[in-house]
């Protein structure tokens, strides 16, 4: 397929098929199609999902195309990228997903470049950041759908109750879950270590301990390096152990029940995406935001995440999709769905403007650590296999009988066997 520059090559393109085959005595317009689109849900009610983000969407796009219809299946972040695999893996791959890697898949031939699905003015729009995550070999499969950048949120009523001030280091954090479970907070430091989003969790916590990631800086993977270890030994010894974590074991909490915790008043801190605010705001929370604490200090890398769309190549309708896709990314629809989840826009456009809307202010904090982030090493096609490991795999590391060590270093060799294997 060759660059598309508009949707006006594949309407007239389609109108001559039409004119072809109405006469032979067809009845049905062949330019007619449904794209499939399968999407995570970002919401916590059913008020809130992402169905209807994208039912408005769908709505304004089919009433402008009537040619093309679109269903979007909305899944639960525990649930959607399995779902896709499984529908790869049966021969039944959707036009689109909008999940949380794309490397594997555009690694085994799976995916349209972005070259060939959208025009440029929309594909130069990207953040440049975000951008080059979505490239394989100077190639770019993932398009950047959201993003986000983490802050320690805390309570600030029960902080003044416990007559404490915000952590910048580790061992003030630790001071600080000491004297609010004196104070009785359920969970001092809430730790969502649960297959949700573990991955997220310790990735902060890695750059946090002075380490950089699950992969260093030419992209080896490290998840066993020593400052891993260490972080993790420190977290178990200092934070876990003696009970500061909350009733739930780390591996059983998963980040949407965290935040659920937090904006009914539980949970003293915890890392939080801009997500949140709006959570908490809504349910009356007073809360405060500072960047993560370090060992010594502040973080000096703070994590960031991009989600992404990805459109396969399984049913040939590159050119409707690309089509849709660029609809998606007009400035609009980013802007609206960066306000209705609190996240960051994955355009430059949107993000300029968001920079100087008075209405955004609040997401300042997290837009000013989104150039020195660091994400995921989403480009490695092992990623999306590594990524599932840690996520069932790391919250042994703080458990009862738990070695950090041993945990990180099994992780690690996984990692390098499927990096190795190209898997």
């Amino acid at each position: 397929m060759q660059r598309r520059i508009t949707g006006t090559m594949a309407a007239v393109s389609a109108l001559g098929m039409t004119a072809t085959l109405a006469g032979c005595g067809g009845s049905e317009d062949p330019s007619d199609v449904t794209l499939r689109l399968v999407a995570a849900d970002y919401g916590d009610t059913k008020a809130s999902s992402s169905r209807t983000y994208w039912d408005g969407v769908v709505k304004a796009y089919e009433s402008a195309h009537p040619g093309t219809r679109v269903e979007v299946s909305v899944y639960p972040w525990t649930d959607v990228d399995r779902k896709v695999k499984e529908m790869v893996a049966a021969g039944h791959a959707p036009d689109m997903a909008q999940i949380g890697a794309y490397a594997d898949y555009a690694a085994k031939g799976q995916l349209y470049k972005a070259d060939d699905l959208l025009s440029i003015p929309v594909q130069a729009n990207f953040v440049s950041q975000l951008a080059d995550a979505g490239q394989i070999d100077q190639t770019q499969y993932g398009l950047p759908f959201a993003s986000s950048t983490r802050l320690l949120f805390f309570n600030k009523t029960l902080f003044s109750e416990a007559g404490i001030t915000p952590p910048t280091t580790w061992s003030e954090l630790a001071a600080d879950a000491r004297a609010l479970k004196a104070k009785g907070v359920k969970f001092p430091y809430a730790l969502p270590l649960g297959p949700e989003e573990a991955q997220a969790e310790a990735m902060q916590w890695l750059l946090s301990g002075g380490g950089t990631g699950y992969a260093d800086d030419v992209g080896t993977y490290s998840i066993d390096s020593a400052q891993n270890v260490h972080t993790f030994t420190w977290i178990k010894d200092e934070l876990v152990t003696k009970g500061l974590t909350g009733p739930v074991a780390p591996a059983k909490l998963n980040r949407a029940a965290a935040f659920s915790a937090f904006t009914r008043g539980d949970v003293g801190m915890l890392v939080g995406h801009p997500t949140l605010m709006k959570q908490a705001a809504s349910k009356g929370v007073k809360f405060g935001m500072v960047p993560m604490p370090g060992v010594d200090g502040r973080t000096k890398a703070t994590m960031g995440v991009a989600d992404w769309m990805m459109a396969f190549k399984k049913n040939g309708n590159g050119d409707q999709v690309g089509d849709f896709l660029d609809f998606v990314y007009q400035d609009k629809n980013v802007t609206a769905f960066s306000h209705k989840y609190d996240l960051l826009p994955v355009t430059a456009s949107a993000s300029d403007a968001m920079e100087v809307d008075k209405r955004d202010k609040d997401l300042e904090p997290f837009l000013a650590q989104l150039p020195t982030s660091r994400l995921y090493p989403v480009d490695k096609t092992s990623w999306a296999g590594v990524s599932a490991d840690v996520k069932s795999g790391i919250a042994k590391a703080v458990s009862p009988g738990g070695d950090p060590a041993e945990v990180l270093g099994s992780l690690q060799t996984s990692a390098t066997m499927a990096d190795s294997s190209g898997s």
